[in-house]
């Protein structure tokens, strides 16, 4: 089996979660991770993934840190990021959630970057710093303007960083 052909064994799966049951969709996930070799990241990170996407964030949250530990790489490392820290917000640990997206931004920048602020905005405003959640969501909207980017983000930047140097209200 090449790696491409489950690859494409697995999207087909998660295409098809609206159809399914939970369960059933979870063990169709559990099955494909079941053919990669024992301990495997990507599969550990599929199945925490199929939790997650079933409601079961409280069993998934082991499996994506199982994951991480494990070496898993690339964009699922990241996707295992930022899926972990949104089900640690749902399970009402917001701190932890912040602390590993703040993390997170500093390894690098790719398409998921948007995701990563987003949740990070979600779980600051959880733990009571919603400034600085509104000028990480406006700042990450403003790239996407037709216009006014350079004033969008000047914006973001004083909700946490006063022109005169005195410190920003909370």
């Amino acid at each position: 089996m090449s790696t491409s052909e489950w690859d494409t064994r697995l999207a087909a799966a998660w295409a098809s979660i609206d159809e399914r049951e939970p369960a059933d969709f979870r063990q169709a996930i559990a099955a494909l991770a079941a053919e990669l070799p024992a301990g495997d990241p990507d599969g550990t990170f599929e199945r925490a993934a199929s939790l997650d996407s079933t409601g079961r964030s409280d069993l998934a949250v082991p499996l994506y840190q199982e994951a991480l530990a494990a070496g898993l790489t690339g964009e699922r490392r990241r996707r295992a990021v930022i899926q972990m820290a949104s089900s640690l917000r749902n399970l009402g640990r917001s701190p932890e959630s912040v602390t590993l997206l703040t993390a997170e931004l500093q390894t690098g920048s790719d398409h998921l970057d948007d995701a990563v602020t987003t949740v990070l905005a979600l779980a600051l405003t959880d733990v009571g710093r919603e400034r600085e959640a509104v000028a990480i969501a406006v700042g990450a909207l403003a790239r996407h303007l037709p216009r006014y980017q350079r004033s969008m983000a000047n914006y973001a930047r004083l909700l946490v960083e006063p022109e005169s140097g005195e410190p920003a209200p909370n």
